[in-house]
């Protein structure tokens, strides 16, 4: 069974058009137009074992957030279209990742009810072209496409890239283990019998 997604997602703002491939081996092509936003998509996709293609054209000349927002809203329908009913995935995961003197935290449940906490926060404005208070928003805005509730924390960390790139990274790993196919499942993980 191919747990795959193909999404075309439109507004008079942004065009996004991604391919999605959960049982991938983590090979990513991003365009986006915001270089430092495709550096960490490649992480989330690489340490995901995530197949990703994605490109969006956007209105850049505005600011990254329409941008930010609709690969994230994109990237969120993608994760909930390829996992289906969700049936047999394991659906919880958890990461900490250290990035030299940070260390971030993630975890999340394919529980069928967004949700999204965020604790910690960043000391500059920007990383390149990427504004960072979107960083928090497009974890945000994953979490209620994909129907996911999302805890995410920095615990602790000095330098910027080291901070966001431990969030996109943990992500990527609790990801991973969250849909991954738990052998003993025959149904979803839910005594409720839904997801």
């Amino acid at each position: 069974m191919s747990r795959r997604a193909e999404i075309d997602y439109a507004t008079r703002e942004t065009r996004t058009r991604l391919t999605l491939e959960l049982d991938g081996t983590g090979q990513a092509r991003i365009e986006t137009g915001i270089g430092y936003f495709d550096h960490m998509l490649e992480q989330l996709a690489f340490h995901g074992l995530l197949d990703l293609e994605l490109k969006c054209e956007g209105d850049l000349h505005v600011d990254s957030h329409h941008s930010v927002e609709d690969v994230a809203i994109a990237l969120g329908r993608g994760l909930d279209t390829a996992l289906g009913e969700r049936s047999g995935i394991r659906r919880y995961g958890q990461s900490h990742i250290p990035m030299d003197e940070t260390l971030g935290r993630t975890v999340l449940d394919f529980s069928g009810r967004p949700e999204f906490l965020f604790q910690g926060g960043f000391a500059r404005e920007r990383l390149g072209t990427l504004e960072t208070q979107m960083i928090p928003h497009f974890f945000k805005s994953v979490s209620i496409a994909a129907r996911l509730t999302l805890h995410m924390a920095l615990l602790y960390g000095e330098n910027e890239h080291h901070k966001c790139e431990a969030l996109f990274k943990s992500f990527g790993r609790a990801l991973a283990d969250a849909v991954t196919l738990e052998p003993r499942r025959a149904g979803v993980s839910s005594t409720k019998g839904v997801l």
